[in-house]
């Protein structure tokens, strides 16, 4: 029990036992502070319980006026002497010490009169620091700050007394691009938000006379130390995390599923790490088996709707920023169980019928188990006249060519594989070697495609149609890379929609696209509409459907504008980084004065002047003459 004027912290000011009544104290506080324009303090009284407040001291003070009234500024060197003797002795340096210990070490008396003061003086030094541990028991418990510690503190209060000041020199630093680094990279943090598009106004870069543009805050950041030249924006600028999905899947739900009666063979590139398609063939049908987390994912569900904000896994030469999980990959993609010993890959499996014009004649859609191998392109390849894999590539042969008299539009640009070291980002820059395989793959993704839309136009079942109108193409179409650039030039943008129409550039009467629902949202909302066919589950409607493949799409779009510049940037990064080197380029377009080449060793478009006696398909010798990685511009001068 505490006597009368026994002195307490209660929420954080100092107050005074007046009585207790019951399981109840009476405390009294100020309530007002007095001022210094004469107004004088106000004092409260109410009734709390012991566990409300922290005893300060148990000895009677004269009065909370004496209390409040006390100072001694000579008390704060005292403290400190006290600090020096217990932070230079190992058995309390990094022990907890307690309030009154250090009343006893300073004063050597207990005038409760100066207590609060001294408490005041204790809590706000540098070397004493108030355990929260002990106030949660009532505890008036310190531990002792070492010397990094207090510099650290005494830092943060000179540059908040001073911080105009120090922001008013960092604007003078930063002007003259010569900041003083690390400490100054605190004040770039709103610039770099700024260049990666996350907020529309940078203050810092008015205060320095900076243009607000995301570019030359970009520029401004490399100029400064602050980024080195290979950093990427372009993801984050379009709200894309370098991050896969945290989202769980979880393990398939247990259901029936019918056992494929051959192996399927997903033929993929060599470091393919998320393989989501597979081919069989058991004699009579041929089988196309689809990764199936529409097995778990519902529509609507916080998966689904993550992965319709994401519309599609982004891949960037840093790596793939995943649409769903990537734990999913073990239990959803194909192949990957059987190739760590752990039994069948689950799928959604296209089972087609192909009658003798190669067209399908019935396309049944089953929940299945399937036993996948994994290999290469170039495996398949050396492997293409063996009796397992053979008729794939006579299939393909036939469909391409039922395509083709369809007038099928086959386009071959150059492509290229962009790798950067994730320690010294070193570029490398490889041209995709293309096999027949490649071409079997795609035209089965193709069946598959069709034959989903059949089925779903068969049976009444709402779902995203593919289609893309007829080009014109002029008559005198060049041969070489300039005729497939002309080509690229005349084509329509594909459709999605919810009526059947042709896909004139596949050659195709119906289509749609199914065969990556671990990648791309459009697929994943397809395998949905037809596992709940199947199921006998409610479907969803078209403008649900629609609705929800419109906001897949618009992520997606982003993605790949994302995908495209990041490609670029490193593309770029690599330039300044091989500054010799030279590159053979051809022209494939001609406008007014400008010349366009493509240099395929890069995947790359560059416009020269002064070129008019270049003709089409011509082959010139090129250099990089200046690469600017903040604007994405270079130019290119001839090497004669």
């Amino acid at each position: 029990m505490l006597e009368k004027n026994a002195v307490v912290i209660y929420k954080n000011q100092v107050a005074v036992v007046c009585g207790s009544e019951n399981d109840k104290y009476l405390i009294k506080y100020c309530s007002v502070p007095a001022t210094s324009t004469g107004k004088k303090a106000v004092y409260s009284e109410q009734k709390v319980r012991e566990k409300d407040f922290i005893v300060l001291t148990q000895n009677p003070c004269s009065s909370l006026e004496k209390i409040l009234e006390y100072k001694d500024e000579n008390i704060k060197n005292q403290l400190l002497e006290t600090y020096e003797l217990l932070i230079s002795d190992d058995s309390t340096a990094n022990e907890l010490i307690s309030f009154d210990d250090i009343i006893d070490l300073t004063f050597g008396n207990d005038d409760s009169d100066k207590k609060w003061f001294i408490y005041q003086c204790v809590v706000s030094s540098y070397e004493f620091c108030l355990d929260s541990d002990s106030l949660k028991n009532g505890q008036l418990l310190f531990k002792l700050r070492n010397q990094s510690e207090i510099d650290e503190l005494k830092q943060k209060d000179y540059e908040k007394s001073h911080a105009d000041e120090i922001k008013n020199a960092f604007i003078q630093r930063l002007k003259q691009k010569k900041l003083d680094l690390p400490s100054d990279s605190k004040f770039m943090g709103e610039v770099e938000a700024f260049a990666l598009c996350k907020t529309e106004k940078s203050k810092i870069l008015s205060e320095a006379g900076f243009s607000q543009n995301i570019e030359k805050a970009h520029k401004l950041l490399i100029d400064t130390g602050i980024w080195d030249f290979t950093k990427n924006p372009h993801p984050t600028r379009f709200g894309f995390s370098f991050d896969s999905a945290r989202e769980q899947l979880g393990s398939m739900p247990q259901e029936e599923r019918e056992k494929v009666p051959c192996v399927c063979y997903a033929i993929d590139a060599s470091d393919s790490v998320d393989p989501d398609d597979a081919i069989g063939f058991d004699g009579k049908y041929f089988w196309v088996c689809i990764a199936d987390p529409a097995s778990s994912v519902l529509p609507d569900s916080t998966i689904d709707t993550v992965a319709r904000g994401r519309g599609t896994t982004l891949y960037i030469p840093e790596g793939a920023s995943r649409m769903l999980c990537e734990s999913s990959l073990e239990e959803y993609a194909l192949g990957l169980k059987e190739r760590s010993g752990n039994g069948l890959s689950n799928a959604l499996a296209f089972r087609l019928e192909m009658d003798e014009d190669c067209q399908i004649a019935d396309c049944e859609i089953k929940k299945v188990s399937v036993q996948v191998k994994m290999i290469s392109y170039k495996e398949a390849e050396e492997q293409k006249e063996s009796d397992e894999l053979k008729p794939f590539f006579e299939l393909a042969r036939r469909n391409l060519v039922r395509r083709n008299k369809n007038n099928a539009i086959t386009i071959r640009m150059p492509e290229v594989r962009i790798k950067v070291c994730k320690e010294t980002k070193k570029v490398s820059i490889v041209t995709e070697e293309r096999f027949e395989s490649n071409d079997v793959i795609q035209e089965f993704m193709l069946l598959a495609g069709e034959g989903a839309a059949k089925f779903a136009f068969k049976n009444k079942i709402p779902f995203p149609y593919v289609s893309q109108e007829s080009p014109v193409f002029p008559k005198d179409l060049p041969d070489g890379w300039a005729g497939e650039f002309a080509r690229v030039k005349c084509m329509r943008k594909r459709s999605v929609g919810i009526t059947p129409a042709p896909h004139s550039g596949l050659g195709l009467s119906f289509y749609s696209q199914v065969t990556s629902p671990l990648r791309r949202y459009s697929d994943l909302v397809a395998h949905q509409q037809l596992r709940a066919f199947i199921n006998n589950q409610r479907l969803l409607d078209k403008d649900e459907m629609l609705e929800r493949i419109a906001a897949g799409d618009a992520a997606s779009l982003a993605a790949r504008k994302a995908s495209r510049l990041s490609d670029t940037h490193w593309k770029l990064v690599y330039l300044l980084q091989n500054p010799e080197k030279t590159f053979e380029a051809f022209c494939i377009d001609k406008k007014g004065s400008d010349t366009i080449f493509l240099i395929p060793e890069l995947d790359m478009q560059t416009v020269l002047k002064g070129c008019g006696e270049t003709k089409l398909n011509d082959k010139v010798v090129l250099k990089a003459l200046s690469v600017d990685v903040t604007t994405q511009n270079m130019d290119f001068t001839k090497v004669e």
